[in-house]
């Protein structure tokens, strides 16, 4: 038996954590004087905590240790950990992207952004619309996306969103994903929609949308300075997706600003 210093050097494990873990049911010593209340392991528990160990260091919540170190089935704990290795791939992925947007805001010596003005002429497309949070929006597109490509059998040119100015306003709001073609069914959700001709201000933003924020920043400026904002919904062409390239620093969007041009 080793008692709890002993073990805490064993496992790098701290006291304190040890009788935290203890509390919590999780690594329940293997004696326990009445008397003193001095607790003593076995040698058999360390890796049970070196495993715990480890799990804690990735974050694993709590819950999800017990329920990795109690389950007897290799299936079911290598799931659990895959789960959590792909949350926290997510998570590394979005501090990136905002590293990435800090260090563009802060440049002291931006690079100039550059923008198109074009007119779109009307065009009816292959269309999935709905009210959707700002926050559901990814999972929304990958759905339609997917949707849309399965229905259209022939794309005369990349994919295209329709974003009102509520969804930026109120985090809540309707957005239209489409596909140019030259016969747009109505198949599920997919239906035809008849896009009105606009003018629009438009820069290429680089990289994964999760600091598109930046560009729109950009592009807005540039529209307040040189041309007459309309109120009509944002328009964006998705000219590289996932689909198309799976790293994010190859994928590029078109951000369509709708303007009055004034001469």
């Amino acid at each position: 038996m080793l008692a709890i210093g002993e073990f805490s050097r064993l496992t790098h494990l701290s006291v304190k954590t040890l009788r935290r873990y203890h509390e919590a049911g999780l690594l329940v010593p293997a004696a326990v004087d009445r008397a003193t209340g001095y607790r003593s392991y076995d040698a058999s528990q360390i890796p049970t905590a070196q495993v715990i160990h480890r799990l804690r260091e990735l974050d694993v919540p709590l819950a999800d240790v017990r329920r990795i170190i109690e389950s007897t089935d290799a299936g079911s704990r290598a799931a659990l950990v895959s789960d959590h290795l792909a949350r926290l791939e997510a998570e590394l992925d979005r501090t990136r992207a905002a590293v990435v947007s800090l260090r563009r805001l802060l440049d002291p010596d931006p690079v100039p952004l550059r923008v198109e003005l074009r007119a779109v002429p009307e065009v009816t497309v292959a269309a999935i619309e709905a009210d959707v949070d700002s926050d559901a929006m990814g999972a929304w597109y990958a759905g339609a996306l997917a949707e849309l490509e399965a229905a259209v059998d022939v794309r005369m040119g990349p994919a295209g969103g329709v974003y009102d100015n509520v969804l930026f306003e109120e985090g809540r709001g309707h957005v239209m994903l489409h596909v140019p073609t030259p016969d747009p069914p109505r198949r599920g959700r997919v239906h035809p929609v008849t896009l009105p001709p606009v003018e629009l201000a438009v820069a290429t933003h680089v990289g994964p949308h999760d600091d598109a924020d930046v560009t729109y920043g950009e592009l807005g400026s540039w529209v307040v300075a040189n041309a007459l904002a309309v109120s009509g919904p944002v328009r964006e062409t998705y000219l590289v997706t996932p689909t198309e390239d799976p790293d994010p620093s190859a994928w590029r969007t078109e951000i369509g600003w709708p303007i009055f041009r004034m001469s």
